[in-house]
């Protein structure tokens, strides 16, 4: 299996109350994803929208903390890490070198988020939906042209995540990127496929609704 598993960090460490004094959280979440063994890829290490740049030594010191031989992304969200120059760079200089991941975002309303700044040849993307309003599937166009640029330059991995607040459309468009992608890039990728819930067994269906992925 080739699958791999990107924990998200637990918001206990991350978004109750200062980083500091997390060690028995942090060491007990550690503990529980290093059973994924080689299925483990990255770990997202995502930032409440209020915690600012003026917390910058806290989250550095935080980061630093972080075992070395593990890869992990950083999602920030409130504005000033991205209105602020000196912010900006400060953040994307410390994760260049200390061998970490800036998360992009691709959210409406929020263009700062999908900063486009690679610190490490892999990337990590969170793609947030509309639904299937018609701008997602020109929107995921684009994502298919950038990331065809970037592996064709040499980038060894890419993870992008789809999200919708309805995510009862999501497979939808999860498979229309896979198609896109495999057909773009020369990949084999393996699309969700969907539950015909008229097919199932008597009682069944209670289980599984139709457009959901199939175990």
């Amino acid at each position: 299996m080739d699958f791999r598993f990107c924990p998200k960090m637990y918001q206990g460490v991350t978004h109750r109350g200062s980083l500091k004094g997390k060690d028995f959280l942090t060491s007990e979440f550690f503990r529980g994803i290093v059973a994924f063994e080689e299925h483990l890829g990255p770990i997202f290490v995502q930032l409440s929208d209020s915690f600012s740049p003026k917390r910058k030594e806290e989250l550095f010191g935080f980061l630093k903390s972080l075992p070395t031989d593990l890869q992990f992304f950083l999602e920030v969200r409130h504005p000033d890490w991205f209105a602020k120059e000196k912010e900006r760079e400060d953040m994307f200089t410390f994760l260049r070198e200390n061998n970490m991941g800036a998360v992009i975002t691709d959210t409406a309303g929020r263009r700062d988020c999908a900063h486009m700044h690679l610190t490490l040849p892999k990337t990590f993307i969170r793609y947030v939906g509309n639904s299937l309003h018609p701008s997602d599937f020109t929107r995921i166009d684009a994502w298919v042209n950038r990331m065809k640029y970037w592996l064709d330059k040499g980038m060894e991995e890419l993870y992008f995540f789809m999200h919708m607040h309805d995510e009862a459309t999501s497979p939808e468009l999860t498979v229309y990127l896979m198609d896109k992608l495999n057909a773009e890039c020369g990949l084999n990728l393996i699309k969700p496929t969907f539950v015909d819930v008229s097919s199932l067994p008597k009682g069944k269906h209670k289980q599984k609704q139709k457009g959901f992925f199939e175990d």
